[in-house]
This record gives C-alpha cells, structure tokens and sequence, in this order.
C-alpha cells in the first residue's frame, strides 16, 4: 500500500508546464532579436552551431528532475506488512452529562468543563485501554466509539458543549443504556461505565436499567460533579430562570448516584476541586480482570524518496551534460554538404 507522508510537496508539480512555457517564450524572444539583425535565415547560417533540439532536451531533462525530486519530499512510503497486533486492557465507556445543569460554576470554570480536563488527562494515562464516550442530556448518542486511537479522543472530547444535545432534560438511563451497547464484542469481563453527572431530573427506570447491565458483567461507576447548597446555571450573561421568573438551582444529588453505582457493582466519588475522582475509579478498573483485545494494522512503513532523489540526480546529471550547440559531426557534415 502506498502512502504519500507530505502530500502538499506534490502542489510544486505544478510548476513544470510553466518550464516549458517560459522556454517558449525565451527562444521566442531570441528569434525576435535575431530579426532585427536581418533575415532569419541569413543569421541562423551565422549561427549554425545553435541547436534548438537541444535546449527542449535540457528542458525536459530539467522537468523530469524537479518531477523525481518534489516526489521525494513527498515522501512516498510503502506499508511492509500487515501485522495483527494483540493488546490488553479494559474497555471504558463514560458517559458524560451535557445538559444545561452541567454549566453551574461551582467547579473553575464550569462543572462541564472540568470534567472534559478531567477524562482527557485520564485519557493520557491509558497504555493498551479501549476507551469511548457518550454524551447526554434529554437524549443520548455515541461520541466516540470505543477505541484505542488517544488523539481522537481527546479531538472529540474537546468539540463537546451543552448544545451538542439540543433536547434538554437528563436521560440517564438511556445514556446508560446506549454505553452498554458500545462495548466491542472482544471483551466479556473488562467492561466498565464511568457516568459524570449533578444526579438531577433522571427520566426512566434508571436503577432497573443499572442493574440490567450489571447482570452482563459491565460494572457503573458514578462521578458525582456539583455541590449540595446548589448553583445558578448561567444562560446568555443573566442566570437560567423558571417559568415564574425564578433563578433556577442546580444541586448535587448524592442518593441517586450512589444508587446507580450500588445497583451497578461500582462504586460512587464526588468530584473534588483538586482530585475530580477519576483516578481512584481507574485503579479501582485495572482491579478488573483484563482483556486481550486483536487488531490489524500496517506496520513498519519503508521510505522510499531516496530512489526518487536519486533519480533525480541522475537527470540533473543528464541536464547538465547536454550542452546547447550541435554536435561537431553533424556540423560538419551539413558544412561539406553546403
């Protein structure tokens, strides 16, 4: 399989008709002084040594070398082999709450955006892991899908904000559920849910859900995130209100966090300024028994723009030895001739 590492060098191949447009143009110009000396045939006898074969050659010898040359900084690369490569791990699927609630400020600078810090430092850590991410609010869908590919990850993490779900609520069954389905179907035993929500306005049958999951072996672990006394959620630079006109509070709710991940043979932690709780679910995870996880990828790609180099080397060479008169022979055969 071919595979061009810097693409954009091959914009340069471009330039190589306007070689030949700007020889054209300069014999052109060469022909018109030549006659304002007099009759181009009296002055091409003059000059019987001047070959116009020739310099199209240098021309084309010229071309072929920049062409060989720009494909060497393109580095082009051929994929040796496929290889199956065979990793372990476990398979983490978090579920994180992006509804409006999300935004209260009781965390620097929003409860949303320091769990978007946390997991992507979380996902730093991660050697040989399978990760995804579903986000939620009224409705729930896939992210990311579950992975090993740790740019992408924090790629996606970082594009989430609360009008990512534009339904508004707090589906957290259903978020639960979708997770469930995300897992591949290499792991059986190594599966866990990380779910980071405030706990408030829950829709479905929540529990019964957690426990439904659990029963396929996927544990839940909770990351409660928001504070007991409660938050204002900002909204377009007032606070968000009710239909009475009253500011709307955000709080905590411990009990039914503590629940999912009682129901879900987890455990629950409440995110702290300093340490969001993410790292002692993680230790408590690796405790899991883990995976071997079976994928297939190209390896072992070969560099190949030092032939293309030195190919166009050798028409350098080549350019550089043809000269711009006629041979003496021809030359002198056309001399006797005459």
């Amino acid at each position: 399989m071919l595979h061009i590492a810097q693409a954009e060098y091959l914009l340069l191949l471009l330039l190589i008709p306007f070689f030949f447009l700007g020889y054209w143009w300069y014999r052109k110009g060469q022909k018109a002084r030549a006659a304002k000396l007099g009759d181009p045939e009296l002055v091409a006898k003059l000059m019987p040594g001047v070959s116009q074969a020739k310099g199209w050659l240098k021309v084309t010898f010229f071309s072929l070398a920049f062409l060989f040359f720009v494909l060497g900084l393109a580095r082009p690369q051929l994929g040796a082999r496929l290889q199956e490569r065979e990793t372990s791990g476990v398979e983490i699927m978090i579920a994180l709450d992006v509804s409006n609630s999300m935004l209260a400020q009781d965390y620097s600078p929003n409860r949303l955006e320091r769990a978007k810090l946390a997991i992507s430092r979380l996902v730093d850590k991660l050697v040989g892991d399978r990760i995804g991410l579903v986000i939620f609010a009224g409705e729930s869908f896939v992210q990311l899908p579950i992975t090993t590919d740790y740019v992408s990850a924090k790629a996606f993490l970082n594009s989430i904000e609360p009008g990512s779900i534009p339904i508004q609520g707090t589906a957290t069954a259903d978020a639960l559920m979708t997770a469930a389905r995300s897992f591949s179907t290499q792991s059986e035993k190594s599966r866990a849910i990380i779910l980071i929500s405030d706990g408030e306005d829950h829709e479905g049958n929540v529990l019964e859900t957690a426990e439904t999951i659990a029963a396929e072996g996927i544990r839940i672990y909770c990351v409660g995130v928001g504070s007991a006394k409660g938050e204002p959620i900002p909204m377009g630079g007032d606070m968000l209100r009710d239909k009475d006109g009253n500011i709307v509070v955000t709080r905590l709710d411990e009990k039914t966090l503590r629940e999912i991940a009682s129901a879900g043979n987890g455990e629950y932690v409440r995110a702290a300024a300093g340490e969001f709780g993410l790292n002692p679910i993680i230790d408590n995870i690796r405790s899991i028994e883990a995976s071997k996880f079976k994928s297939v990828v190209f390896e072992d790609f070969d560099e190949q723009y030092m032939y293309f180099f030195g190919i166009a080397l050798l028409f350098f060479i080549l350019e550089m030895l043809v000269g711009s008169r006629r041979n003496r022979r021809q030359l002198f055969k056309e001399e006797e001739s005459e």
